[in-house]
């Protein structure tokens, strides 16, 4: 008859019992069993299992459920010793522990800081205080590892099992296990158990394919050209950004929650599932690095890359920094226009006139980010009604930004609410 097991490879509870069964040389009939297809609810599988949960182990009749539970039974019913779950009381006392601390804590913080949003359509941001529970779990974890070879004493036990698989959903999501030398030296012996790859390795990359759920923060304010750049960037690529939108006239930007994630509480910030990033090109950078279906808007060769990159510091260190040099004061102190500084807007202009004059684009003969985060600032100085149309090349190359598919709602939307924040301000 076999030995059943209702198993989904995302399921690290799942995982834990595949792993504890190839190491026992048990084998198992696997029933795939499709969570976001209700699989669960279909009433056979209710009627095996009431909880209607998985994994879920039907042994010739004998039913239970609860991944743990399922390991200690495993190793009682078939195991051909019992190191994986010793008899001797305070041995098996130890292993207890451990794998109520991987449920209870480990695994418990995995799934409060996660699974609102990756399962029950949380668009709330992702809660700091529950990050530092998983920290405060894996500062733990390390810390029982300090004098023992594995969880629990020095020979693998089900508590590895069942941790590892923990720990490498914790992997596939990008946390960053490298801080804790004695889990990380753990791990890697337990990723080179031969069983390990086929157990949980690859099974666990499965899960992967949530992390696009949890969608990016995005913080921004729309009339900010660095964070219009980066708008434009996502609607380019196609990626998906859940907009923050925080008003720095009414200070949200110094709220400690915020400071928190970027302690130079500037906009825009990035948070792309507990990675924060901020300075606008670097984020633009960093999106085509890791969404882009390939590197056209960021080659990777370097000679192309190294151009892209020039023209990204002369955005940032020359044509936006004339502009602030010269309207900012007067937007928001008041103070009459320096004409010196005006020079240095028609020097900027001149040298990306020059720059485009053998180039369909800022950087080449292809749109990259540069062309982007250039375009983003050029519209903030069209909207204040400065003359690009004495600029030939940078008109003809401007008229191209304008028309890309998503200009519209990711940059021009917000120039014009600068545009309306400039009025509002010169009428105080």
């Amino acid at each position: 008859m076999g030995i059943d097991l209702y198993y989904s490879a995302e399921s690290a509870p799942c995982r834990n019992v595949l792993f504890t069964a190839k190491l026992l040389g048990v084998e198992l009939n696997i029933i795939p069993t499709n969570l976001e297809k209700d699989d669960h609810l279909k009433p056979e599988f209710v009627k095996l299992n009431p909880q209607h949960v998985i994994p879920t182990l039907n042994d010739n009749g004998f039913v239970l459920w609860e991944s743990r539970a399922i390991c200690q039974y495993l190793v009682n019913q078939y195991g051909k010793d019992d190191s994986l779950y010793p008899k001797e009381p305070k041995k098996r006392a130890l292993v207890d522990a451990r794998l109520y601390f991987d449920m209870g804590t480990l695994y418990a913080a995995f799934a409060e800081y996660y699974y609102p949003q990756l399962f029950f359509g949380s668009k709330d941001p992702l809660d700091p205080s529950k990050y530092n529970k998983m920290d405060d779990a894996f500062k733990l974890f390390d810390k029982f590892l300090e004098q023992n070879e594995y969880a629990a004493g020095d020979n693998v036990t089900i508590a590895d099992l069942t941790l590892s698989a923990t720990v490498a959903t914790y992997e596939v999501m990008d946390y960053d296990i490298s801080q804790y030398k004695n889990v990380s030296k753990w791990f890697g012996k337990i990723k080179a158990i031969p069983v390990y790859e086929e157990a949980n390795g690859k099974p666990a990359q499965e899960f992967g394919q949530f992390k696009n759920k949890m969608g990016l923060d995005f913080y921004y304010t729309p009339g900010s050209s660095p964070c219009r750049n980066v708008l434009l960037t996502a609607k380019v690529l196609g990626v998906e950004l859940n907009l923050k939108h925080l008003n720095l006239m009414e200070g949200e930007h110094l709220k400690p929650e915020f400071v928190k994630i970027n302690p130079q509480h500037c906009v825009p910030t990035l948070d792309d599932n507990g990675f924060a990033l901020w300075e606008s090109r670097a984020i633009c950078g960093y999106l085509v690095n890791q969404y882009g279906k390939d590197d056209s808007l960021y080659p990777k060769d370097a000679k192309k890359r190294a151009l892209v990159d020039a023209r990204l510091y002369f955005d940032m260190g020359t044509l936006y920094n004339s502009f602030a040099e010269y309207y900012y004061p007067s937007i928001f102190g008041g103070a009459p226009r320096d004409p010196t500084k005006l020079e240095k807007i028609n020097n900027a202009f001149k040298f990306l006139d020059q720059f485009l004059e053998q180039t369909e684009y800022a950087a080449g003969n292809q749109l990259t980010i540069a062309d982007l985060c250039l375009g983003a600032t050029v519209s903030t100085f069209e909207v204040m009604d400065y003359d690009l149309a004495q600029y030939k090349n940078v008109s003809r190359w401007f008229a191209k930004i304008k028309s890309l598919p998503g200009y519209e709602e990711a940059n021009n939307k917000g120039v014009q609410a600068f545009k309306q924040l400039v009025d509002m301000l010169s009428k105080k």
